[in-house]
């Protein structure tokens, strides 16, 4: 599936189920594992676990492919594996301390050249 369908599709499914904060990453010079990552907050275990299952099954209907969903058990953080995309669906003091933004959004600092 195309990268830009299949990130609507997944936004449109945290948006339908009232994601907060919901941002994309573009991450393809990043990481060569996946070209873009979403996260989205959520105000209770309920609630996220409900997020994380309406872009499991949006995509699926879609024709997409879930390769895996991480977090269900607990709820506090799950991530739904798109393979192109990975999404996050977090409560706000995960999100918080682990800032995934900050992470991936940052550009990596440019390295030294070592006298030789």
């Amino acid at each position: 599936m195309d990268i830009k369908k299949l990130q609507k599709i997944a936004v449109a499914a945290l948006e339908d189920i009232k994601a907060r904060d919901i941002e994309v990453i573009d991450t393809t010079r990043l990481s060569p594992l996946f070209d873009r990552i979403i996260i989205a907050s959520a105000d209770s275990t309920r609630q996220t676990k409900a997020l994380a299952r309406s872009v499991q099954d949006k995509v699926l209907a879609a024709g997409g492919d879930v390769l895996g969903m991480e977090g269900a058990e607990v709820g506090e953080w799950i991530i739904v594996d798109l393979g192109d995309i990975v999404v996050h669906v977090m409560q706000p003091a995960v999100r918080d301390y682990y800032n995934l933004e900050e992470l991936w959004a940052a550009q990596p600092a440019p390295r030294k050249k070592s006298a030789a």
